[in-house]
C-alpha cells in the first residue's frame, strides 16, 4: 500500500478546512433550528458534540456491567426507594430504557405480573445478559429489545410508564430519542428520569454523568412531554417526572 505523502502548505490547508467544515457546522447549527447538535472539542469523558448547551458523555459499554450490579448500590442510591416511588400497577407495560445488565428490569418485573418490561439497550452484549438472566430465573413479563440510538424499536402507544436510570446523559441523539419515548408512551402515560445531581458536588460522579434539574426539564421538555414533578426522594439523584398529554 502506497503512503500518500503531502507537502507540508498543502496538509496544513486540509486540517485548516477540516476544522473550517466542523465550525461551519457549529455555526449553522446555532442558527438554524433544525440542526439540533453542535460540534466542538470534546473533554476527557465526552465526545464532542452538544444539544442544548449540555456535552453528551461517553457511553458505559458492556464492561460497566459489574458497577451496575454492586451489592451496595441498594445503600449508596436507595434503589429500592426508586422503584417503590414509581407507582406502577400489576398491569403496566414498562420501558427500562438503556437497560444494561437488567438491574432495575428484574426487580420492576415481579411489581407488573399481569403487565410487561421491555428491556431495552444498544448493546447486544448487555441484552445478552439479561437473557442469560431470564433463563436462570425463568422470567415471562420480561422482553429483550435492541434499540438503535434514535428508535426504540416499540410500538406507539405502548407503554405506561418508561424509566432511564443514568444513562440520558449518554444519549448520542437526545432529540430523536425523545421524540421515540413521547411516540412510545400512551396518553397519560410517564417518562422517570434518574440522574446524578449536577448541583452537588458532594455527588461523586464524573461531570459529564450528571444533570441538573433545569437542564433536565429543558431538554425533556422539548419533546412535548410536560414536567409533573421533581423528587428529591434519592440520596444522589434527582428523581424526575414527566407525562405525555
Amino acid at each position: 500500500m502506497k503512503r500518500l505523502s503531502l507537502p507540508l502548505p498543502t496538509l496544513v490547508l486540509c486540517i485548516f478546512c477540516g476544522l473550517s467544515s466542523l465550525y461551519l457546522f457549529a455555526e449553522k447549527a446555532d442558527k438554524n433550528p433544525k440542526i439540533p447538535y453542535t460540534l466542538g472539542k470534546a473533554s476527557h469523558d465526552g465526545i464532542g458534540k452538544f444539544y442544548m448547551g449540555r456535552e453528551i458523555s461517553k457511553v458505559m459499554g458492556h464492561l460497566g456491567a459489574g458497577w451496575l450490579e454492586r451489592p451496595e448500590r441498594v445503600q449508596q442510591e436507595r434503589t429500592d426507594l426508586l422503584i417503590e416511588n414509581l407507582d406502577l400497577r400489576p398491569t403496566d407495560k414498562v420501558v427500562d430504557l438503556g437497560a444494561g445488565s437488567g438491574y432495575f428490569t428484574f426487580r420492576i418485573a415481579p411489581l407488573v405480573p399481569e403487565g410487561k418490561v421491555y428491556a431495552v439497550d444498544i448493546s447486544p452484549k448487555m441484552l445478552a445478559i439479561i437473557r442469560a438472566k431470564m433463563k436462570k430465573n425463568e422470567y415471562e413479563n420480561i422482553e429483550p429489545i435492541l434499540s438503535t440510538v434514535t428508535d426504540l424499536k416499540l410500538k406507539r402507544n405502548l407503554a405506561d410508564c418508561v424509566l432511564i436510570v443514568d444513562a440520558y446523559h449518554e444519549f448520542s441523539h437526545p432529540k430523536e430519542m425523545g421524540q421515540a419515548i413521547y411516540k412510545t408512551l400512551k396518553p397519560g402515560g410517564k417518562l422517570v428520569l434518574i440522574e446524578y445531581r449536577m448541583e452537588d458536588p458532594g455527588v461523586p460522579i464524573k461531570k459529564l454523568h450528571k444533570m441538573s434539574e433545569k437542564q433536565s426539564i429543558k431538554e425533556i421538555s422539548a419533546t412535548g412531554l410536560q414536567w409533573v414533578k421533581t423528587s428529591e426522594v434519592l440520596p444522589q439523584q434527582h428523581f424526575i417526572v414527566f407525562q405525555k398529554p
